[in-house]
């Protein structure tokens, strides 16, 4: 079901950004995965996937915070970053796929000449083109930014002023689709149009924060694009 909040203008829509994790992909196992991994490598309890989920969102650095209890010791939290990301590198396609409808819609979105599509990402940017490339998404984007790309990270709106500057649209020519009201709020702050969907890892989190459009699937955002 489609829930609007404030109708998008579709025919002016000239960019779209899509988030990854939660929205493009479920990365959710091979993110708890490799967290866990952290975790017995510093002898600590692991945790189950529901809560690692709840956990991500907001860059590789913050899940290890998170995971860990908010640790004081910088160089300790420091050093089990660098553990996990070099067990994720490893382990990043073992059980991570693209929501169902996904690649079918960004064919159509395509083939409709009306849109440039890119990933802003708070997955490390190395990672994120990874994912990218080997579950077919690469191919539909223009450019794919993460977290370490720009000097701060979602909602700020740094990377998403980055992105409307390359694309040489204004802020009301594009929309930021995603599961998280991290990136509601990075609309918000830059001027654009937000798009929600229920699908993903942080649903709950656009309660909060709503978008202008929530969607339960990946079809109705063709719908909403004016091309359902």
């Amino acid at each position: 079901m489609i829930e609007t909040r404030r109708p998008i203008p579709s025919a002016k829509i000239k960019v779209l950004l899509w988030d990854l994790d939660g929205t493009l992909v479920d990365s959710e196992l091979d993110l708890a995965h490799a967290i866990n991994a952290m975790l017995r490598h510093y002898k600590r309890a692991e945790l189950p996937v529901e809560v690692v989920a709840g956990y991500i969102g907001d860059g590789a650095s913050m899940l290890v915070r998170r995971a860990l209890g908010d640790p004081q010791d910088e160089s300790f939290v420091q050093s089990a970053l660098e553990y996990f990301m070099h067990y994720y590198r490893g382990h990043l396609l073992d059980n991570t796929f693209v929501y169902p409808g996904i690649l079918d819609v960004l064919r159509v979105l395509r083939q409709s000449g009306r849109f440039r599509m890119a990933v802003l990402s708070n997955k490390p940017v190395g990672p994120s083109q990874e994912i990218c490339e080997g579950l077919g998404l690469a191919e539909f984007m223009t450019i794919i930014y993460g977290g370490n790309s720009f000097s701060t990270k979602k909602p700020d709106p740094e990377g998403a002023h980055a992105l409307l500057t390359e694309h040489n649209v204004r802020p009301e020519e594009a929309i930021m689709i995603s599961d998280s009201q991290n990136d509601v709020l990075t609309a918000n702050n830059s001027g654009m149009f937000s798009i929600g969907v229920t699908y993903g890892l942080s649903p709950e989190s656009l309660k909060i924060h709503k978008p202008d459009v929530l969607v339960d699937s990946a079809a109705e955002l063709l719908t909403v694009l004016g091309l359902g």
